[in-house]
């Protein structure tokens, strides 16, 4: 079964975070301790509506992700932005995360500082990334084709949406 385009793109997203110096996780709780380099929290988000296009039948999404970056210690405005700066840098390093996508794109952080009893302050931020893909099918189904779809030709003809099985099953 194939993985969906969405999935496959979080996870090279997640996958670029995972080489930075600090502690990448997935749709995780925020762990009771943060490391000293940091910790990112990839969010998976929401797809949002698609814009459609017809012949051949596309979705095209602006997936909206957030993710959370949190920094502890003295120096936590100096370790946020340096955090900050090297998420920029790895999302710049290849905006289609190895083809995967058309387009992704950080926006500012919302930072706030968050006091801790009897520890340092945390600073932590949620930082949107939009992440731009299309795919023939919004639940990730690899497109199939029906008895009796082909053209007299002898060409086979994608179905029509209204006729393709809405399963994935094979």
């Amino acid at each position: 079964m194939p993985t969906p385009p969405r999935e496959n793109t979080l996870a090279a997203l997640h996958a670029r975070l995972s080489a930075l110096p600090a502690t990448a996780l997935r749709v995780e709780v925020l762990p009771e301790r943060v490391p000293a380099a940091g910790l990112l929290i990839l969010r998976d988000g929401e797809p949002g509506e698609p814009e459609l296009t017809l012949s051949p039948l596309r979705y095209h999404y602006q997936h909206r992700a957030e993710i959370e970056a949190v920094v502890q210690g003295a120096a936590r405005d100096t370790a946020f932005d340096t955090l900050c700066a090297t998420i920029g840098a790895a999302i710049a390093a290849d905006r289609t995360l190895g083809g995967l996508c058309d387009w992704v794109e950080a926006e500012a952080p919302r930072a706030v500082d968050l006091p801790v009893e009897g520890a340092a302050s945390l600073k932590a931020a949620v930082i949107p990334v939009v992440l731009h893909y299309s795919t023939a099918d919004p639940l990730g189904c690899p497109p199939i084709s029906m008895p009796g779809s082909a053209r007299r030709s002898g060409s086979s003809a994608p179905t029509s949406p209204s006729m393709r099985p809405r399963s994935c099953a094979p």
